[in-house]
C-alpha cells in the first residue's frame, strides 16, 4: 500500500493527505446520469486504503445524494476519513439558483449534512462561495458557533477574494481555501495565493485539468451537446489556440513516460507544501494514475517550459470558474 504524503491544513491544523478525493462526479449535478453506487463506494474504499483520507463533497451535490453515498462508504471507517463539506449553493431541477448563506440556513444545512453522512462532526465545513448577500462576519461567525457546538472541527472557505480571505481569518482562523488552480487557471497567483501562504492556510486545488483541457484528449470542435461549449475557453479560435498550448504539455508528458493529466496534477502539487491537488473521480481505475502523479518531479528546464507555455493569460477565454 502506498503511503501518501501528508500536509497540514492551517496553522496547528489537522494533517491530511496531499492528494484529495473529490466526490462530485459520483452524483448527478447538472441533470446527467448517476454513476453506479457500488463503483463509487469501491473508489472511496480504495482511496482510503491507499492513505487518501481527504474526502470532498458538497451538500448540494445530487441534492444530498453525494453525502449519503459517502456516509455508506465510511460506515465503520470514520477514523480513516477527513470529510470536507461545502454548503450554501441552491439548485432546482439541475439549475443553479444562487446562494443562501444566512445564519439560519447554515444551521439548517449542517444538521441535514450530519444526518446524511451519519457522523457527529464534519472535519472541514465551508461556504461554497461568497456572493456579498450576507456579511462575512455572520457567515464565518455562524460556522465558528458550530465549532463550539462540536458539529464542525475546522473552518474553510471557497471561491473567495484575497481581501475576504484576510477578513475571514481575522474573524476565526481559517484552515483551508478551496479554489480552482491549474496550469490553465493561475490567476490566484497574483494575490490570493500569496495571502493564503502568508496566513498558513492550506490550498485545496480543484479543476487541475481545467475541465479536461489539459488531459490531452480534447479535440476541436467539441461535440454539440458538450456542456463546455457554453464557456468561451472552448469556443472557436480560443479552443484552437488553447489546444496548441496543450501540445507542449503532451510532448513533455511523453518524454517523461506519463500522461498529460499526470503532469497537470504533478505541477499543482509542486507549487507548495501547503497545496493539495483535489482530483475528482468516480472509478477505481483512475486511482493508480492519479496516485502515481504525486511522485513525478520536474527538472528546472521542464518547470520553466510549463510555466512559460502556460503563463498567466496564455490560455484564452474563461469558464464558470472565473470570478
Amino acid at each position: 500500500m502506498k503511503n501518501i504524503t501528508k500536509i497540514q491544513l492551517g496553522k496547528n491544523g489537522p494533517l491530511v493527505s496531499k492528494l484529495g478525493l473529490g466526490c462530485m462526479r459520483m452524483s448527478s449535478i447538472w441533470g446527467g446520469p448517476t454513476p453506479p453506487e457500488t463503483e463509487s463506494i469501491a473508489t472511496i474504499h480504495e482511496a482510503l486504503d491507499h492513505g487518501i483520507n481527504f474526502i470532498n463533497t458538497g451538500d448540494f451535490y445530487g441534492a444530498g445524494h453525494n453525502e449519503m453515498l459517502i456516509g455508506k462508504a465510511i460506515k465503520g471507517r470514520r477514523d480513516d476519513a477527513f470529510i470536507s463539506v461545502k454548503f450554501g449553493a441552491i439548485f432546482h431541477n439541475g439549475q443553479w439558483l444562487g446562494m443562501d448563506l444566512r445564519p439560519m440556513a447554515i444551521k439548517n444545512f449542517i444538521n441535514y449534512s450530519l444526518t446524511r453522512l451519519g457522523v457527529e462532526t464534519i472535519d472541514l465545513y465551508q461556504p461554497s462561495r461568497m456572493d456579498n448577500s450576507v456579511p462575512l462576519e455572520d457567515i464565518i461567525g455562524t460556522v465558528a458557533d458550530l465549532v463550539k457546538e462540536g458539529k464542525v472541527r475546522n473552518i474553510g472557505v471557497s471561491e473567495i477574494t484575497a481581501d475576504q480571505l484576510r477578513k475571514a481569518n481575522d474573524i476565526n482562523p481559517i484552515s483551508a481555501l478551496e479554489i480552482g488552480y491549474s496550469l490553465a487557471e493561475r490567476g490566484i497567483e497574483n494575490d490570493l495565493l500569496p495571502v493564503a501562504k502568508e496566513l498558513g492556510i492550506g490550498i485545496v486545488a480543484f479543476a487541475n485539468t481545467a475541465e479536461g483541457l489539459l488531459t490531452g484528449e480534447m479535440k476541436a470542435p467539441l461535440e454539440q451537446n458538450d456542456y463546455r461549449n457554453h464557456f468561451s475557453r472552448f469556443q472557436g479560435e480560443n479552443l484552437i489556440h488553447n489546444l496548441e498550448k496543450v501540445e507542449v504539455l503532451k510532448q513533455l508528458a511523453a518524454g517523461k513516460g506519463c500522461t498529460p493529466t499526470q503532469v497537470a496534477i504533478a505541477w499543482v502539487k509542486e507549487q507548495g507544501d501547503l497545496i493539495m491537488p483535489l482530483v475528482s473521480m468516480s472509478r477505481r481505475a483512475r486511482l493508480p494514475e492519479n496516485i502515481a502523479a504525486m511522485d513525478i518531479v520536474f527538472t528546472p528546464e521542464e518547470m520553466n517550459t510549463l510555466n512559460t507555455t502556460f503563463a498567466i493569460g496564455a490560455i484564452h477565454g474563461g469558464t464558470y470558474l472565473q470570478r
